[in-house]
């Protein structure tokens, strides 16, 4: 067995990518019982890999074999430059479960030639089965976004996710799943859709696929039950046995209503100190916001960072009342609202190798209005962040002056911080739908107008005197640090993650690009793009202004999602949140290219040892982090693998 080096964050580094480790900080203090609920769990949420490879494109699977195929019996030279490209390419799609960049989701082009991928083909046991893959890796208008978002066009006929079986139109799948809402109960709306693929009979007619254990993705939820199971002789409370139990009949049944009690017990689950997601979560893979991703992840409570979310959470009803936003729109009562600062211990699916940093869940609407909202702060994570940003010349490159990066030295980690658990902890949970109110009204829509309700929830409390007094921020200037490199990036350095000629497409972008450009368009007194020495720099005017600018646009954002108003929407998000300023675009990337950054991170993760005694006793759990990617990556095909 390897002995660990000394721990360092930063790693290998290729195409836009950086990989990082993340610090277990604390792992060795909790009890042996607390190491093996989370090493259970862990197993658990490394099983749904396979998964969501599947999900993103219906041929991701073959491929990785394949190209894991050639580099473990490649018989030419590996000093090659069309070998050294087939490596990078292998990475990238590896990083990016799939052949779709895992950010724009735009399919990743290799460096290598159709005449190498042949030649290489050849070493590979059986290749001719493979033959059909040839040109969805080489051709660049096979399968060319995993997601498309392009207004005016057919949305599922154009993305490449396997969500939706091939053939089957945007207006079939909205009518299908029209259809299904009208028959359901308005009060307590199922997430129709969630957990299944949409498929076309032999009589045309249309019909799911459901995801359960014995269905769809059957063998993979299988070994997912297995370790949740063992999981639950671990767990530190009934309420956390509870959560499994439901989790668990879920993942049997695919019954929808069930995950809704799941998801209910969950929130409710919060006196231990592990936690875990496992499932079908996030929408952002599917170009209409309804099938979820499957992504699983651990984490156990930072019980010192902790303090700043707890005042947050206890403090949510001031918060929701002192909202600039219409009255009808704001929540009578904030019913149980948690938030924490977690240590991750394991990532997987949707959320490994890049991951979030902050998440709030459930996030069925009437969930959490009736019963609340968990959200986290991934605390070793965003160290691991910046710790791998220090001394890089970014800020200094884009920031305008000297007082400005002096300010963003001195308060933008910890106001970083802060609006990450503003946006999670209280930004998502803020509001409400007007009664009757379709849940999805917003359509493709929909992701982008949440992600902005909540940034902006943040931003504007930023600001707020009420930090200051719970001891959240140092002073009340605090606040312009995130402000200006909130809108810097909003406006500029963000184009770094797009390529020349492409619009913006991921709901997080857009999100940050239309506040941006908004407050750009509506208060030109408060801020300005001005040119020194032939580069282009974000100038504050006011910060103030800012503030009430950020009021404003709240106020109409919570308004379309509680009316559910799409027409709106859409004129929001495509006036603001979509196009890109070709020269300062080119611009951006210029002065980029020169710092040598990434702009992409993600994760290895550590690497669990059992240890035992000689009656074969678990004695003892230990992480390491001595594990390559690419030893990373090949262990988990090796022993994360179904044939689903």
């Amino acid at each position: 067995m390897k002995t660990d080096r000394k721990f360092q964050y930063t790693e290998e580094r290729f195409a836009d990518l950086q990989l990082l480790r993340y610090n277990v900080e604390g792992f060795e203090t909790l009890s042996l019982r607390q190491k093996t609920y989370i090493y259970h769990l862990s197993e658990a949420a490394l099983w749904g890999r396979d998964i969501l490879w599947h999900q993103n494109c219906r041929y991701n699977l073959p491929i990785r074999h394949l190209l894991e195929e050639i580099l473990q019996n490649y018989k030419g030279d590996r000093q090659s430059e069309e070998y050294q490209q087939f490596i990078v390419y292998l990475k990238r799609v590896w990083f990016s479960n799939g052949i779709h960049h895992h950010y724009s989701t735009e399919k990743i082009l290799p460096g290598f030639s159709e005449q190498f991928l042949r030649e290489a083909m050849k070493d590979v046991p059986d290749h001719e089965q493979y033959e059909a893959l040839i040109p969805v890796i080489i051709d660049p208008t096979v399968m060319p976004k995993r997601v498309n978002q392009a207004d005016g066009e057919d949305l599922i006929l154009t993305s490449a996710c396997n969500y939706y079986e091939e053939g089957i139109t945007q207006q079939e799948a909205e009518d299908f799943y029209a259809r299904q809402k009208g028959e359901g109960n308005p009060e307590e709306p199922i997430m129709y859709g969630m957990n299944s693929q949409l498929v076309r009979q032999e009589d045309g007619s249309l019909a799911e696929r459901v995801w359960k254990s014995d269905g769809m993705y059957g063998e993979a939820i299988c070994h997912i039950v297995e370790h949740l199971e063992a999981a639950i002789s671990y767990a530190e409370n009934e309420k956390q046995i509870e959560v499994i139990r439901l989790l668990l009949d879920f993942y049997h049944t695919g019954d929808l209503a069930t995950f809704d009690r799941y998801t209910i017990a969950w929130v409710q689950e919060t006196t231990g100190r592990i936690d875990f997601i496992n499932g079908f979560t996030e929408v952002y893979g599917d170009p209409l916001g309804l099938k979820a991703s499957w992504e699983g992840y651990v984490n156990f409570t930072d019980l010192k960072a902790t303090g700043r979310t707890e005042k947050l959470s206890q403090n949510a009803q001031w918060f929701e009342d002192h909202s600039p936003v219409d009255a009808r729109f704001k929540k009578p009562s904030c019913q149980g609202v948690s938030a924490r600062v977690v240590v991750a211990a394991i990532l997987g699916g949707d959320l490994y190798p890049s991951s979030a940093i902050g998440i709030n869940l459930p996030n069925s609407n009437w969930v959490r209005a009736t019963h609340g909202s968990k959200s986290v702060t991934i605390g070793n994570l965003t160290h691991a962040y910046d710790e791998a940003a220090k001394g890089n010349g970014f800020r200094q490159e884009f920031v305008i002056d000297a007082q400005t990066l002096a300010l963003l030295d001195q308060h933008a980690d910890v106001c970083d911080d802060l609006h990450t658990d503003l946006h999670e902890c209280l930004g998502h949970g803020s509001g409400r739908l007007l009664p009757g109110v379709d849940p999805d009204a917003l359509k493709a829509y929909g992701s982008t107008i949440e992600e902005a309700r909540a940034d902006l929830f943040g931003l504007y409390y930023l600001a707020d005197p009420k930090l200051v007094e719970l001891d959240l921020t140092p002073k009340a200037e605090a606040y312009k640090a995130q402000y200006y490199s909130y809108l810097m990036n909003g406006l500029m350095t963000q184009l770094v993650r797009i390529e020349p000629g492409c619009q913006v497409e991921e709901a997080h972008m857009r999100n940050r690009a239309l506040i941006a450009h908004w407050t750009q368009a509506h208060y030109p007194e408060a801020i300005r793009l001005i040119q020194r020495e032939g580069k282009t720099y974000l100038e504050v005017l006011s910060y103030p202004t800012l503030r009430n600018a950020f009021a404003t646009l709240l106020a109409e954002v919570q308004r379309i999602k509680s009316e559910g108003d799409y027409e709106a929407a859409k004129a929001l998000v495509e006036t603001y949140g979509v196009k890109v300023d070709v020269q300062i675009h080119a611009e951006v990337l210029a002065r980029y290219k020169r710092l040598n950054l990434a702009p992409y991170k993600g994760f290895i993760n550590p690497r669990y040892e059992v240890l035992h005694n000689a009656d074969g006793v678990i004695t003892d759990i230990v992480p390491h982090y001595d594990e390559s990617f690419t030893e990373q990556m090949l262990r988990y095909s090796r022993d994360y693998s179904t044939n689903d």
